[in-house]
């Protein structure tokens, strides 16, 4: 009932563990609190909260306009209603090094499990579109090492995100994520990779775990969880696609109401009523409510009102 019953200390250590097993641990993304009650309902591994959803929730387009104080708040609105870990998307750190320190420390009392921040320049691009500019090196290397020295707790997960890839090449990119790392980078998130052989590069390349972003109609082709294991990925992120996916179901059923009147042809296509309770677990609210709110009163204390 209420929030996780697992503590963020807790989420972290176990998400350590797991990485250091090898295992490729699979993280759809999140586009709110239930949704991330629902990917745990379905097993998987943790829980990935998305900046560009985050801007999109509230109408903006994934340029930097979200603030660190918008993204916290969502991240530990999700992140405390799953026993799974959230890693978070931390743009590029929301200003110069001492603004990444305050963002990992703000992160960390949100309740999150990690976070990644990239090497682009600020304001921001989608990393799946043309025209997006890196910063140097030394300015990347000092967001992580902010980074690094602002953690208090050793088991939250930092991670670099390079966006070098598509700017410079693949052997540049290999060399801005070796420089991350040497920086204290836990793991690094290569972006828009184009093939398998891309990704093994880089984890062959690395003695850290790397991230692979499998978000739809970019320039990565969907590969599956086996192929991106086999290819060395550790961490498989999702994460736009619930949110695709909810917007194009309500799309539809505008659709259908604004034609037939109705909705009963999308019925089947509903979350039911009863899921739902489950999901938010009305029946343990209820057990709750009744157990500190009984009306029944003792016969002494019938007593007691009658002669009052």
């Amino acid at each position: 009932m209420l929030y996780s019953q697992t503590t963020a200390a807790d989420k972290r250590r176990v998400l350590r563990e797991r990485l250091a097993s090898g295992e490729t641990l699979r993280f759809p993304g999140a586009f709110n609190p239930l949704s991330a009650r629902l990917i745990e309902q379905h097993g998987f591994d943790g829980v990935y909260v998305s900046g560009a959803v985050i801007a999109a929730d509230l109408g903006l387009p994934d340029v930097g306009l979200t603030t660190l104080s918008e993204v916290a708040g969502r991240g530990q609105q999700i992140a405390r209603m799953t026993e799974l870990p959230a890693i978070i998307d931390a743009d590029t750190g929301f200003g110069e090094p001492m603004n990444v320190a305050r963002t990992i420390q703000t992160l960390e009392d949100a309740g999150l499990a990690g976070c990644h921040i990239e090497d682009q320049v600020n304001p921001k691009r989608c990393g799946h579109l043309d025209g997006k500019s890196v910063v140097d090196e030394n300015t990347a290397v000092g967001r992580i090492r902010a980074a690094v020295d602002a953690r208090r707790d050793a088991n939250f997960l930092i991670m670099a995100r390079t966006d070098v890839r598509a700017i410079e090449g693949m052997d540049a990119a290999v060399d801005r994520a070796r420089a991350l790392v040497d920086a204290g980078a836990d793991a690094i998130f290569p972006e828009a990779m184009r093939d398998l052989a891309e990704f093994e590069a880089m984890a062959s390349a690395l003695d850290v775990p790397i991230l692979a972003n499998m978000t739809e109609f970019g320039k990565s082709e969907l590969f599956t969880v086996d192929q991106l294991r086999d290819a060395g990925v550790r961490i498989v992120i999702w994460p736009v696609s619930l949110l695709r996916i909810a917007m194009g179901a309500a799309g539809r059923a505008l659709d259908e109401l604004t034609t037939a009147g109705n909705l009963t042809a999308k019925l089947g296509e509903m979350q039911h009523r009863a899921d739902l309770y489950d999901l938010v677990d009305y029946e343990g609210y209820t057990r709750f409510d009744s157990s500190v709110f009984d009306f029944t009163l003792s016969t002494r204390q019938n007593e007691s009102i009658d002669r009052g």
